[in-house]
């Protein structure tokens, strides 16, 4: 293979990353979102650590419960997840920090400006500014916040000039940050991150949403900008609606709440759910309703807009931050001037009308899962990477925006912010650029025939720690993503070299399915040479095929590697959904554990032989030499009498679809 071209900074297509932000059991947005990053980083292939918060927030900053409820978790939790950090622990930001020095780059989620403290000393400790040191990227929720306190801004204002790049999710919080001395500012929307897992049937008993006036919902945390109280006092003006709030209630906001609650002309028409909406009970809880409320006196960007429509919601929103763009008036939802108690009773007295809601229902279309994600890794990918961040120009603040901005939040468009404005969508379009070509030289590792050794074998044992290596090593020469364990990157690379030599064309695209688990990198692998794998679990056995969600004939790799290794069991099974999803001259590939009758589990060299035989009578020939070799090396560690050790004996096999 032709040696890599030299490269400024590290490689895109596998960085080594350190994220560090609120994750599970921590509760809220913020939270899911860094989780769902955390996972999202992985699948594209690269080497993340999650380092979380085992204490964020002092009580009093925090008045509410800081985890989830009976541990349930909002979102998938992500396996490589450390809790080391507190707020009362200075020392330990300083140790985390040392510990990310040989990162290649560290993620900040920023939340509050109080935690800016403990963001710098993890740069600092990390090295991240030096010539050999880490980048650093911040992901910036909320510049200020939402009832911003004096000292936030010059607290900001510190961490935004100590990192590379930030990442905000709209144009205003842009201009923010610019004014407290971003210079890389890339805008990107945010993707969606929901709780609550898939929306639920509406219960049957209710009947049609068109036989009554709106159910309207109000989540989260109550708190003063999101305006329930100008909610409450225009729902009293207009009969007919109902209202579930369902968040716990903090303080003053709180208490205004359950007072304008009482009013006579609410009777029977507000409930007030106290308390944070466990993952488990929101989809029902959203079933039960026709429109999510968010009527916002202002807003940065927020998910809840997707998590309606997810649902099924319409959406009554205030024209803040990002709702503008995601509700369409009169189609989908309703939006609102913020603050505007006469526009809120119009609008309330439309959702009066008999099948308003319902027709509004009708229009709203579920939000794209995916695709948000991968421009996101793309853009952070771009602020990562050396030699991408210097072809941007830096953002200047605009003198006449920087006057004042410790104590106001925006709202909207401020005069003088069309420079930075200009400049912001001009980065941002610089950085999608870049993020595109990232994602294109990440998805194509160009490898050949003649990149592959003679002793990477389709169908082999491995028995040493200098096998792995290799196999490792050769990973790396040959520029796919980085794997930690090398003998699931043995298992996969072996995988992967057969369907380079026996099914793949230089451009060709394969219909791949993978059973091996998130512990394998043959997803990531066949990514990054051009595939698109479908990542699946091998059915029971006793499921019929003709019920399996893949058509017969229709793929082209079929994958089930270490250290997912096969039992007794699942290789009849694999073997027979093999020969049923398919293509001719298709691959199987996948890994039996393999030792010494004190290996449980392991296959002997007639278990191997039998294997093959039951392949071969469903059409199944085996790619490679078994008799000869494999059979007579682990033939040779019986004789030897201990056997091979459980953590290095496996067999891969490989076969080809007649």
């Amino acid at each position: 293979m032709s040696e890599p071209p030299p490269a400024s900074g590290p490689n895109p297509a596998a960085l080594r990353i350190a994220l560090v932000g609120p994750s599970h059991p921590a509760k809220g947005g913020v939270a899911a979102h860094t989780t769902t990053l955390a996972h999202e980083l992985a699948d594209a292939g690269h080497d993340v650590v999650l380092v979380s918060w085992a204490q964020m927030f002092p009580k009093g900053l925090y008045p509410g419960e800081q985890q989830v409820p009976d541990g349930i978790p909002d979102v998938e939790p992500y396996a490589r997840t450390v809790p080391v950090l507190r707020w009362s622990r200075p020392e330990g930001w300083v140790r985390t920090g040392r510990r990310l020095r040989d990162v290649d780059l560290v993620v900040l989620v920023h939340v509050v400006p109080q935690v800016v403290p403990a963001h710098l000393a993890i740069l600092r400790a990390a090295g991240a500014g030096r010539a050999r040191g880490p980048r650093s990227v911040a992901i910036v929720h909320n510049v200020l916040p939402h009832e911003p306190r004096p000292g936030d801004a010059p607290l900001v204002r510190l961490l935004l000039g100590a990192v590379d790049g930030v990442i905000v999710h709209s144009e205003d919080q842009a201009a923010l940050a610019a004014d407290l001395g971003a210079t890389r500012i890339a805008v990107v929307p945010l993707p969606a991150h929901l709780p609550g897992g898939d929306p639920v049937a509406r219960p049957a008993s209710e009947g049609p949403a068109s036989e009554g006036p709106a159910r309207l919902l109000a989540l989260g945390i109550v708190r003063p900008y999101k305006g329930l109280d100008l909610l409450l006092t225009a729902l009293a003006r207009v009969p007919g609606p109902t209202l579930t709030i369902a968040g716990e209630m903090w303080g003053d906001a709180g208490e205004e709440v359950r007072r304008l609650a009482t009013d006579p002309r609410l009777a029977g028409r507000v409930t007030v759910l106290d308390g944070y909406v466990p993952a488990d009970r929101l989809a029902a809880l959203l079933a039960d309703h026709d429109v999510l409320t968010l009527a916002y006196r202002h807003a940065t960007a927020s998910q809840n807009v997707q998590l309606a429509h997810h649902h099924g919601l319409a959406v009554l929103a205030s024209d803040v931050g990002t709702f503008g763009a995601e509700v369409h008036d009169g189609v989908d939802g309703l939006l609102v001037p913020p603050g505007d108690e006469e526009s809120l009773v119009a609008a309330l007295e439309r959702l009066a009308e008999p099948g308003y809601a319902a027709r509004l229902r009708d229009g709203v279309r579920p939000p794209d899962l995916h695709g948000p994600w991968v421009t996101y890794v793309g853009a952070l990918e771009a602020l990562a990477v050396a030699e991408v961040a210097a072809d941007h120009p830096p953002v200047e603040p605009a003198a006449s925006a920087a006057a004042g901005v410790a104590g106001r939040t925006p709202a909207g468009p401020t005069q003088g912010d069309d420079g930075v404005r200009g400049a912001v969508r001009d980065l941002t379009s610089r950085a999608k650029e870049a993020a595109a070509t990232l994602a294109g030289r990440r998805s194509h590792v160009d490898i050949r025939r003649s990149d592959l050794p003679g002793w990477l074998r389709p169908s082999d044992l491995l028995s040493t720690d200098e096998e792995a290596a290799d196999a490792a090593d050769l990973a790396r020469e040959l520029r796919l993503p980085r794997h930690t364990d090398p003998i699931a990157g043995w298992a996969a690379l072996g995988a992967l070299a057969a369907v380079v030599r026996l099914r793949a064309r230089p451009g060709q695209h394969l219909d791949v399915v993978d059973c091996s688990g998130p512990s394998s990198p043959f997803v990531a692998w066949s990514r990054a040479t051009g595939h698109e794998p479908l990542e699946w679990e091998l059915p029971d056995p006793g499921a019929a095929l003709d019920d399996v969600d893949v058509d017969a004939g229709s793929c082209d790799v079929l994958t089930m590697l270490h250290p997912t290794d096969c039992d007794a069991g699942d290789v009849d099974g694999l073997l027979a959904l093999a020969a049923w999803i398919l293509r001719r001259g298709g691959i199987l590939s996948f890994t039996v554990a393999a030792g010494g009758a004190d290996v449980p589990g392991a296959v002997a060299p007639g278990d191997v032989r039998s294997i093959v035989a039951r392949a071969d009578s469903r059409g199944l020939v085996l790619v490679g030499d078994i008799d000869s070799d494999v059979t007579e090396r682990l033939r040779g560690a019986s004789l030897r009498g201990a056997g091979l050790d459980a953590a290095y004996g496996v067999v891969r096999l490989t076969f080809r679809r007649r």
